[in-house]
């Protein structure tokens, strides 16, 4: 069915054919009659002049050359016309009306060509408009549309027969971006108007256009019509849209994170940074980048090497990032961590495109979290002394008692008679040795417990830990546990901080300590042994014999808050990782053959430096129960 109602359409008459034809016979109709006519009728009426319309009737569907034929074909019946008729009267009328009717064909025929020649210009103009993508319609000045071109037709959705007689305005629901009296006026004064204006298609979608208006004057300068071309540029308003979405996004992200951009062609100088980094470097957001003022932001004690990574990056052309500071105009300092990636431009010169970091918070941070570790490491250092606080007490106690009974013995020496001065005189000394002791214990004692900052200097670590030993002895002889040490000569000096090192060791001792204080039976001993790795570091182990860890814990020993203490905090191995790994170093924990627990650390060598052979640990020292109670020799008089 419907391919019959598309072949019946095909094969129809166009319509444009069958007006032709319709004309074809009227004009025809009207020659013959008048033919008729004037040649029946006497020749005092000018019948013949009738032709004209004929003339006039055949431009409507001949081009040039059918007219100028059908004038000469009416001119041929009017001289035919006055052949065949009676001229008895008065044939010089006659005649002229011949003359008369011949020229009123003539020119109209002439009037009737130039037409079409106008209109044909006019309707290659037209074609011509056809082609063109844009849109091109004119109207009147009541804005109603006259000439509706094709492209306006493709864009809008609207046929030539549905928008030619329309109000354009009305049609299109036109959105001008000022009120159209102010258009119409700008319009008026100056012939031409430009801008953006937003249409309604036939669909009810909506098109951005840039739109171009001039008006057409007659002979007076009246204003008579208006010529709209408008450029469909919707794809590129919803990219610049995107565009600036996606830019004002990218500010507000650097503006969050405190991270700015920027672009530098080393070869020209041309220089560009972002808003949020003009911030950062404290300029106007108006103010030309260039890298001398970038320059003249970097702190005078960093300007040296920040040229020399750029003056590099500049000759090589490869990658570079760096950390300094910039020092502002109120004298106020930024921590900035600046990133820049090398590439090519369209020339091929090199490119750098970069990020500059305000990092500043990021250090104040950094700062707090090491004053809050060295806060949380000074107060589980006086935690562990409180808990040594009986051992501490009979350690200091030992050489008080011995200093009174010493006192008591030279007193009476010197009441002897006669005074026996070199027992008074050896007593003096014990005393002197015993009371040194003391300060010494106490002295430990104070500077483990000193709240102060990490102080990095050469530390001797065989001595650092016979220091923490002589602390923990009485606790070793309450718990029944024997220490060894096999600490090994020559040792290099490491650069640390003696304090946070002994607190590692003495931790690990007393772990040792507790661990085994469970065990009934077997051995109770912790071994302490030092040597230089392999890896150009200091090795230190503690070695305990008591039930050993179990395997399923031991990647968390080293957490924050884990601990298999019933009453413990669970920080003591966590922060004794963190000061291992803060001196550079590195904690970690096995199991002990036949049973217990291995803890070792290590440490960087302080290069060239080396412990003398007087202050190493010596051979083997043993300190079992029974042992702990020690005096140097008495020295002679």
């Amino acid at each position: 069915m419907r391919t019959e109602q598309n072949q019946v359409e095909y094969t129809a008459t166009p319509p444009t054919i069958v007006r032709s034809r319709a004309l074809a016979a009227i004009g025809a109709a009207i020659a013959i009659v008048v033919f008729i006519l004037d040649t029946i009728t006497p020749k005092e009426i000018a019948l013949a002049v009738l032709y004209v319309a004929v003339v006039l009737l055949s431009a409507k569907f001949l081009q040039k050359r059918g007219v100028v034929l059908a004038s000469l074909g009416l001119m041929a019946l009017t001289g035919l016309s006055y052949m065949l008729s009676e001229h008895d009267v008065s044939p010089g009328i006659a005649l002229s009306n011949g003359l008369l009717t011949l020229v009123a064909i003539g020119i109209t025929a002439f009037l009737a060509v130039q037409s079409l020649s106008r209109e044909m210009v006019l309707r290659e103009q037209a074609g011509l408009l056809d082609l063109t993508h844009d849109t091109v319609f004119v109207r009147d000045m009541n804005d109603v549309i006259s000439y509706w071109n094709r492209g306006a037709e493709e864009l809008y959705g609207w046929k030539r027969g549905e928008a030619v007689g329309k109000i354009t305005h009305q049609l299109m629901r036109t959105i001008f971006p000022m009120p159209l009296e102010q258009i119409m006026a700008k319009l008026l004064r100056n012939g031409r108007w430009e801008g953006e204006l937003v249409h309604t298609k036939k669909d009810g979608t909506q098109a951005t256009v840039a739109s171009r208006w001039s008006v057409q004057r007659d002979g007076r300068g009246r204003p008579v019509a208006i010529m709209e071309t408008n450029n469909d540029i919707t794809e590129r308003k919803q990219a610049e849209n995107a565009l600036r979405l996606s830019e004002a996004y990218l500010v507000e992200a650097q503006r969050l994170s405190l991270t700015g951009s920027f672009s530098w062609k080393s070869s020209g100088g041309e220089f560009f940074w972002s808003e949020e980094s003009s911030r950062i470097l404290g300029y106007d957001r108006t103010t030309k980048p260039s890298l001398q003022l970038l320059m003249q932001r970097v702190h005078p004690a960093d300007i040296d090497r920040v040229r020399r990574v750029i003056d590099r990056a500049s000759r090589e052309g490869k990658d570079w990032e760096l950390e300094h500071r910039f020092q502002m105009p109120d004298d106020s300092v930024k921590f900035v961590k600046v990133v820049a990636r090398a590439g090519a431009d369209e020339s091929g010169k090199v490119e750098f495109v970069g990020a500059i970091m305000d990092v500043s918070a990021a250090k104040q941070a950094e700062q707090e979290l090491r004053q809050a570790q060295a806060d949380l490491v000074h107060i589980t250092r006086v935690t562990t002394l409180g808990e040594l606080t009986a051992s501490i007490a009979h350690e200091v106690n030992q050489p008080i008692a011995a200093v009174a009974t010493n006192a008591a013995a030279g007193l009476g020496w010197l009441e002897a008679e006669p005074p026996d001065l070199d027992k008074v005189r050896a007593t003096l000394g014990y005393i002197v040795q015993d009371a040194e002791r003391a300060g010494d214990v106490m002295h430990r004692i104070r500077a483990l417990a000193k709240k102060a900052p990490l102080r990095l200097a050469r530390v001797d670590v065989n001595e650092a830990v016979l220091e923490v030993i002589a602390l923990t002895r009485s606790e070793l002889v309450r718990h029944g546990v024997s220490l060894q040490t096999q600490l090994a000569t020559g040792l290099p000096l490491i650069e640390g901080d003696r304090i946070q090192l002994q607190q590692v060791i003495l931790n690990l001792i007393l772990n040792a300590v507790e661990a085994m204080s469970s065990i009934d039976n077997g051995t109770r001993e912790v071994r302490i042994t030092s040597e230089r790795e392999a890896s150009n570091a200091v090795l230190v182990t503690v070695r305990d014999f008591g039930p050993g860890l179990d395997p399923r814990s031991v990647d968390r020993l080293f957490e924050a808050f884990y601990t298999t203490k019933p009453s413990g905090l669970g920080m003591g191995l966590a922060i004794c990782r963190s000061i291992i790994q803060a001196h550079g170093g590195r904690l970690w924990a096995t199991g002990n053959e036949p049973r217990g627990a291995v803890f070792q650390f290590t440490l960087p060598l302080e290069r060239g430096k080396t412990v003398p052979a007087e202050h190493a640990g010596g051979a083997s020292v043993q300190e079992r129960n029974g042992s702990h109670s020690w005096r140097p020799p008495i020295p002679m008089p």
